[in-house]
């Protein structure tokens, strides 16, 4: 039983998370924007399902772009503020909003044209939404209809920062005088995410893993690639950086991407790095060969661990 106090303070928290990520992340809402207002064709007097609504920005701009119906469907409080933001944009004739999880709730249809959603989280697949969208696409999406966006790349690409490697993990060797190795072992199975200096990657990147969201099923999120990072410098690689670049291609005459490598502009999600215990010698040229397992953690289906095998050196990592 929640308290009138707490769910006040609950809501505060998700319209904060709201207001920051509005405000950090022009990227991922233009793309969307870009990607509705600049294939209109694709969307008129069509029905469309957003999936994770939040405030209803990417209904609203679906209602714009010449849908005869959207459904909005959230499990949080946030709904009611959609509802409001509807209203007061005069589209409550063409969103209708449902509070509730899209495996718990019934649609007012049967089958949907298009699903849109806002679902990657850092490193793509860490908290989510993508198993949800991927129930609403088998039960509701008609059979020629369309998910979006459509297509996303993980990749992987090395990094040479001794500095920040020295501040992390070999700070443990000498603090203040005593020797704390043993807190290597805590700090380094936990990935970082961080906005990385574009000038600190080693590699060209390589594509590790391909979503297609309009086939991919919930149990091929969790895989094993290998993968092999051709060396741009002669350094040590001190960490492996994951990012993810996200494609609104199918059915578009004019077609969308934006990529949250380093160097592009920051978005929310920006990117995830792996330390490395030990930094490995790499010349210019020669191939740094790995192998990648994603998978969920069992104890938190939305968590995810991350094991990486860098030149026959194993390290597990936990986004939680």
């Amino acid at each position: 039983c929640h308290t009138s106090f707490e769910l006040l303070s609950n809501s505060i928290l998700t319209l904060t998370l709201v207001v920051s990520f509005f405000r950090q992340d022009k990227v991922r809402t233009e793309s969307y924007r870009d990607f509705m207002y600049h294939n209109m064709d694709v969307f008129k007097d069509k029905v469309v399902l957003d999936v994770g609504c939040g405030t209803g920005i990417l209904s609203m701009f679906a209602a714009k772009a010449g849908a005869r119906k959207v459904i909005a469907v959230d499990q949080s409080e946030i709904i009611y503020q959609a509802m409001d933001i509807v209203r007061s944009n005069k589209l409550e004739d063409t969103i209708t909003l449902i509070k509730g999880r899209i495996e718990e709730i019934d649609l007012p249809v049967e089958k949907v044209d298009i699903i849109i959603s806002e679902w990657m989280g850092y490193f793509l697949l860490f908290e989510s939404m993508l198993d949800s969208v991927l129930y609403a696409r088998d039960r509701y999406l008609a059979d020629d209809g369309l998910v979006y966006p459509d297509r996303c790349n993980i990749s992987l690409a090395a990094v040479g920062d001794t500095q920040k490697h020295s501040d992390r993990i070999a700070f443990w060797d000498d603090v203040y005088g005593f020797e704390m190795r043993c807190m290597k072992k805590a700090v380094i199975p936990e990935a970082v995410v961080e906005v990385l200096k574009p000038e600190t990657v080693i590699s060209e990147p390589a594509v590790i893993k391909t979503i297609d969201c309009d086939t991919v099923t919930v149990s091929e999120l969790e895989f094993t690639a290998d993968f092999s990072l051709k060396i741009t410098a002669c350094t040590f690689c001190t960490a492996i950086v994951g990012y993810f670049d996200i494609f609104f291609d199918k059915s578009c005459g004019n077609k969308v991407m934006f990529s949250t490598a380093p160097g592009c502009t920051k978005t929310h999600w920006k990117q995830t790095v792996f330390l490395l215990e030990s930094p490995i010698p790499v010349k210019t040229g020669e191939e740094l060969p790995g192998q990648i397992t994603v998978h969920k953690n069992r104890k938190d289906p939305r968590a995810l661990l991350i094991t990486l095998d860098v030149a026959g050196r194993k390290q597990t990592y936990s986004l939680q």
